[in-house]
């Protein structure tokens, strides 16, 4: 084969591509990626363990979107005292499919912690940094939302935040043509979220690249210490398929394999293909996040704008917490509150009246990410991975904090009451009575967390009994094997990471592409 095509599952003989760069991961990072390799003339194949979903295709549900473009059914959950839902996808184009396109640029201090602490100032300096995430931004169409764009519930909160005294902020989010349709969970229905799967996937085919989807990766082959290609076999997308095994695929690569299976993803990979290093698997790390649900007099109709469109760093430093907007599909929402029978249904009955609004916590809780062969609906013969995590005692506290704040902003914006969705308190609380998150328990189990943001378990690092990939952007004790995605990342950012797993895509791929 020599000319470039998308292969999707199939069965029969064994598939067979030579060429000059494998990418395992569609997602920001690979994507990224394959678009700078292509662009500079290089061969590339993207190697992606979800199907391709056109815009016309995708789910009007939350339920569809959990089956079409989720990791495992939306079943990926972290393991100990609390079971913590992680907020992944696994399709073309990645998790930038189903988030909320928020663009946020590299906070400097977090750049200057990089070269401090992980050896990374030459490599990742403030001037390329933002040279590469100017261009990416002028690539996908990044603009802050404004207007009808943002719908009520987060005016709601922009106002609140503004009258507080608080820094508030519309999000600049890949999506400048956003028709506020509140479906990014789902998959932008309208084409105007500017994803991978819409813009740099394309590219790679144009430009004689390949992309095979259902096509999750199981191993990495090696020459002796030298990454040479990637080895796999075809998934079906219907998770009830019954028929023929899908063909096994074999890619060899001559100049590299770029990993980029996410944070949950790319440690289990490598080390099912036999690299073994101290600190692969280690340091993950995350955004975890809670929300508080005002009710309102009158219509909000938080369906109506994008999913998530104001955000605050006002508490960044102090509380380490960002507060934001989101709206959830109708669907999701009664896993969100509390109550059962009547009480959930007058609940529910009152959808239209909410809006919700969420802390994120810049977490100091560590945890590790490791493979297991266990059953799966999505993920190769290896099946799920296995993450454990759990937020410290410091980190609930200050999401207790965040929601206290929220249930107050919610009071001040002119709810009637509030939601709290916290185990122990009541089902709904009065501004009198916000004074009961204050004092709301902090075992996580009362919580309803939700895992996103994710870093680590591949870092970046000059040292490598502390990182994975060194700052010659190789696998510590390999060659021509990088990592482009968001487990490269040593550190959390406190803001959103899309834009820079992007930029550190894309300045590994240049450097490679100048080598």
């Amino acid at each position: 084969m020599t000319r470039g095509e998308h292969i999707s599952f199939r069965t029969g003989e064994e598939v067979s591509l030579s060429i000059d760069y494998a990418i395992v991961g569609s997602g920001p990072g690979g994507s990224a990626a394959a678009a700078i390799l292509s662009r500079a003339g290089f061969t590339v194949a993207l190697c992606e363990a979800g199907a391709w979903r056109d815009t016309e295709h995708m789910p009007a549900s939350l339920y569809g979107s959990m089956r079409d473009l989720f990791s495992d059914f939306g079943q990926l959950m972290s393991s100990g005292p609390a079971m913590i839902p992680v907020v992944q996808a696994t399709c073309v184009g990645g998790t930038g499919v189903i988030n909320s396109a928020i663009v946020v640029r590299t906070p400097e201090s977090v750049l200057d912690t990089w070269a401090r602490d992980h050896g990374l100032g030459d490599f990742l300096t403030p001037a390329a940094m933002d040279r590469a995430q100017s261009e990416i931004e002028a690539e996908l169409d990044v603009a802050a939302m404004q207007g009808k764009q943002l719908g009520r519930h987060n005016h709601l909160l922009l106002a609140a935040l503004q009258q507080s005294g608080r820094e508030a902020h519309a999000t600049r989010r890949n999506a400048a043509k956003c028709r506020g349709s509140g479906s990014c969970l789902q998959g932008c229905p309208t084409g105007a979220k500017r994803t991978g799967n819409l813009t740099w996937v394309p590219e790679v085919l144009t430009r004689g690249g390949w992309v095979l989807s259902c096509a999750p990766v199981s191993q990495v082959l090696f020459e002796g210490r030298q990454a040479s290609g990637v080895l796999g076999r075809f998934s079906h997308p219907r998770r009830d398929y019954r028929g023929p095994r899908g063909a096994r695929f074999r890619v060899s690569a001559r100049r590299g394999v770029l990993i980029a299976a996410s944070a949950t993803g790319s440690a289990p990979l490598l080390a099912r293909s036999g690299v073994r290093l101290a600190a692969l698997g280690t340091g993950f790390r995350a955004h975890p996040g809670s929300g508080i649900i005002g009710v309102y007099p009158d219509r909000v109709n938080p369906l109506c704008g994008t999913t998530q469109g104001v955000s605050s760093l006002h508490h960044k430093d102090d509380l380490g917490i960002k507060l934001e907007s989101l709206s959830l599909p109708l669907d999701l929402l009664p896993g969100r509150i509390a109550g059962a029978g009547p009480t959930l249904a007058r609940t529910l009955a009152r959808a239209n009246h909410t809006a919700m609004w969420i802390a994120a916590v810049n977490a100091d809780a560590v945890g590790t990410v490791t493979p297991a062969r266990l059953p799966t609906f999505r993920g190769g013969p290896f099946g799920r991975n296995i993450v454990r995590y759990q937020p410290l005692v410091s980190d609930t506290a200050r999401l207790r904090q965040g929601c206290a704040i929220l249930a107050r902003l919610h009071f001040e914006a002119g709810a009637s009451s509030v939601l709290p969705g916290i185990h122990g308190l009541p089902t709904e609380l009065s501004r009198d009575e916000i004074h009961l998150i204050d004092e709301a328990p902090l075992n996580n189990r009362a919580w309803t967390w939700i895992l996103s943001h994710l870093f680590g378990t591949c870092a970046l690092g000059s040292d490598p009994t502390r990182s994975v990939v060194g700052p010659d952007l190789h696998v510590h004790g390999y060659r021509n094997l990088h990592v482009v995605d968001a487990s490269c990342l040593p550190t959390t950012l406190g803001v959103n990471p899309q834009h820079t797993i992007q930029a550190v895509a894309r300045l590994t791929a240049e450097r490679l592409a100048n080598a």
